[in-house]
């Protein structure tokens, strides 16, 4: 059965089949082990952090006698449906991709295992007519620990190359919430003076994810703001973010967060 969210103690267990749509967010407190990730063997002591998309691409998992460690799981598109479009997680999200493990201190790697006890110690209060949402308060808060740690790894990196400038450019046009009319590749190829071939295979190769898959994440925080402001008719919404009709609009939406625009809406609403 498909969970959004799971805590474990078991290295050998993080590439498992489950989580193939998740992000892990896994805590060495002891010993050490190692893996390979996209091609590269990492080797992780006490106090490295792991953030990884899609875990399931870990390979060769191995455990020296003492290890241990602590992760927490959540579902890709619950994750990147928390924060807004003008943020650190497109640009942070491509950096873990090339480079999972962030080194951190006593103090921070304490922060970072108080995050991931809230997180375990709520993951079972699913009566909770509000647990989504709680949940999603909690990993907001590991994120942004998260974003505060790599953000400090990333002020010492350089990246001169091409393909890397390229990533860059166009995270940081999506920043700018672009998005919200622009949504279709040929356009960012365009900005950059490239083909839509050559964005494709950049962005596959330098993230392992597809420029649809950026776009999406800067647009559906755009989305969810327009459908909360109750002001606002579906077909202004729809005319405002450039979709050439309704349906299409309608569409969009049950794609990317899994119901229609009106039933978002009605979600939103004090349940009786």
């Amino acid at each position: 059965m498909k969970t959004d969210f799971l805590y474990s103690t078991d290295f050998l267990g993080m590439n498992a089949p489950e989580l193939g749509n998740t992000c892990m967010h896994l805590l060495c407190t002891a010993g050490e082990g190692s893996f390979v990730f996209n091609e590269r063997c990492y080797h992780i002591v006490k106090n490295d952090l792991v953030v990884m998309p899609n875990p399931t691409r870990a390979k060769n998992l191995a455990a020296a006698p003492g290890m241990q460690v602590e992760w927490f799981a959540a579902d890709n598109k619950f994750l990147g449906g928390l924060l807004p479009s003008n943020n650190y997680s497109i640009g942070g999200s491509i950096s873990l991709n090339q480079n999972p493990v962030i080194k951190v201190d006593d103090r921070q790697a304490a922060i970072m295992l108080e995050d991931l006890h809230r997180l375990r110690d709520r993951l079972n209060d699913r009566y909770l007519l509000f647990y989504r949402e709680m949940m999603g308060s909690l990993c907001l808060t590991m994120i942004y620990d998260i974003f505060e740690l790599h953000a400090r790894r990333e002020s010492t990196d350089t990246h001169s190359d091409r393909t890397a400038y390229i990533v860059r450019q166009l995270t940081d046009m999506l920043s700018t919430g672009i998005s919200r009319t622009e949504r279709e590749v040929s356009y960012y190829a365009q900005r950059l003076n490239v083909s839509s071939k050559y964005l494709s295979a950049t962005v596959k190769r330098v993230t392992g994810h597809n420029v649809s898959s950026f776009i999406d994440r800067a647009t559906v925080p755009i989305l969810k703001k327009y459908l909360n402001d109750e002001r606002l008719s579906l077909t202004q919404i729809a005319d405002s973010m450039n979709f050439n009709s309704l349906s299409y609009f309608s569409r969009y939406c049950t794609k990317h967060l899994g119901q229609s625009p009106s039933d978002y809406r009605r979600s939103l609403q004090p349940r009786g």
